[in-house]
């Protein structure tokens, strides 16, 4: 260990971008991510600028034996962008993005976060689909899939993604597409950060906003079996244009559009997005309030920055933070007796079920056109989420999280489910979430583009 920070002036000298060793100044900020349950020292922190940065730091790496890990945003639950003793690849200076209005394209650095995309493609009315925080970065958010407000109307992510600058296990640069490294390009839509690092990334955008509509219906708890079953009811009858998220057992935020008496109160909400016009959208809610009063509601022209940020107080940097989901193919009876009774038994504001709709154009993307660990059928992912800013209360709803989580277990369709949901992806669980022919398919690719397992932090796949 000594031995490699006495040696980082060869690494200094390699690369653009800054080298942070224990005792440098910046060095605690430079290892900090997103979860602050997360404190791990590594050896070094290469700050990339560029590609060849990234392959001059692996080779540093591979050469004293380093461990890897890659920064993008730091937003993992999982933590994998930082290991103990290891070399953390920081990618968060390559932020860049160039956006092409003319072809519906932009090219998006691998250390840019959602905030940086939304900001370059809304200037030109355009947009992809990134998840529903700002602070996200792009490069873990794609490459497990990515859902968030457009996946009904565009799909996830990586279904928009068209080609992929990857920096390969033994420093070399290649691009994947459809044409070029098309078994690479298909691995890393969906397959996670197991191939290499990806540098850049290419997306077709679509026309929405700058301006969006907003719906926000909330419920008490003693609402909340009525409530999921108006949600489950009208959610397939959302139009094209429009995306949602069940908010279950969240506590209202303390904005002005709560009431104050309901400011806190925990409870049930549905949020729903319309890339409409105000009156189409206000047609599209109406039957929700109708089937079941509210407590309060909030509907709204905003802009599609500010619903993509919308959410971003319920996940503020630093907050200790777990999270465990599962695939479920319909909101039953059982599945929401599960949530109702055990929603209430939460100790932290913060920690809330979001439920994701997988539906529209979702579901015209193939089953094996990309390795998405996941159905191409209508369905949800029930992400539940603990979160806490003091230790004791974080122990008790990281319990809440697992024990909600072995309750729906029985009534899932994939317990691996989603990737980028796993805070502790063991090996039984990703092959779960891929199943067995699209597994063995992504083994047979890490074989061949990264057979020593050098990108092992992630949900790994062993190479075949």
């Amino acid at each position: 260990m000594t031995e490699v920070s006495d040696d980082l002036g060869v690494l200094r000298s390699a690369i653009g971008g800054p080298v942070f060793g224990p005792g440098d100044t910046g060095y605690d900020e430079a290892r900090s991510i997103w979860n602050g349950d997360i404190d791990r020292r590594p050896i070094c922190v290469a700050r990339c600028t560029s590609a060849g940065d990234v392959g001059s730091a692996l080779g540093f790496a591979r050469d004293r034996e380093l461990e890897v890990s890659i920064r993008g945003g730091g937003h993992a639950y999982s933590g994998t962008s930082v290991s103990e003793g290891g070399m953390m690849i920081d990618l968060s200076a390559m932020n860049h993005t160039s956006v092409e209005p003319e072809t519906g394209m932009a090219r998006v650095g691998g250390g840019a976060t959602m905030a940086h995309l939304d900001a370059a493609t809304q200037a030109h009315g355009l947009a992809v689909t990134g998840g529903v925080i700002s602070h996200t970065g792009v490069g873990g958010l794609t490459l497990g899939g990515g859902m968030g407000w457009l996946t009904r109307l565009a799909g996830l992510s990586i279904d928009n993604l068209e080609s992929a600058e990857v920096v390969l296990a033994d420093g070399s640069v290649v691009r994947a597409s459809d044409d070029e490294h098309p078994e690479l390009f298909w691995a890393l839509r969906g397959g996670g950060g197991n191939f290499g690092v990806v540098t850049e990334f290419e997306y077709r955008l679509h026309p929405v906003g700058p301006e969006v509509n907003l719906g926000l219906f909330f419920w008490s708890l003693d609402d909340g079996a009525a409530a999921l079953h108006v949600c489950e009811e009208f959610i397939p009858t959302l139009p094209a244009r429009a995306g949602c998220l069940i908010a279950a057992g969240m506590c209202a935020p303390p904005e002005p559009f709560v009431p104050e008496q309901f400011r806190g109160m925990p409870g049930h909400a549905l949020i729903i997005a319309g890339y409409s016009s105000a009156a189409e959208h206000a047609a599209t809610v109406a039957p929700v309030r109708d089937a079941l009063a509210p407590l309060f509601e909030f509907v709204t022209p905003i802009h599609y920055t500010g619903l993509q940020q919308m959410l971003d107080g319920a996940a503020p940097w630093g907050i200790l933070g777990y999270e465990k989901a599962l695939d479920l193919d319909a909101l039953t009876d059982e599945v929401i007796a599960v949530i109702v009774e055990r929603a209430p038994r939460k100790s932290s504001p913060l920690s809330f079920m979001p439920i994701f709709r997988l539906d529209g154009a979702f579901t015209a993307v193939g089953e094996d056109d990309t390795a998405f660990g996941g159905a191409r059928t209508p369905h949800y992912v029930c992400n539940i989420t603990g979160m806490s800013d003091a230790p004791e209360v974080f122990a008790a709803d990281r319990a809440w999280t697992r024990s909600i989580w072995e309750a729906l277990r029985p009534l899932s369709s994939n317990q691996g489910s989603y990737v980028n949901f796993m805070a502790e992806p063991d090996e039984d669980r990703v092959r779960a979430a891929y199943g067995p022919g699209k597994y063995d398919r992504l083994a047979a690719v890490k074989a061949q583009y990264d057979p020593d397992n050098t990108f092992h932090l992630n949900a790994n796949i062993r190479p075949a």
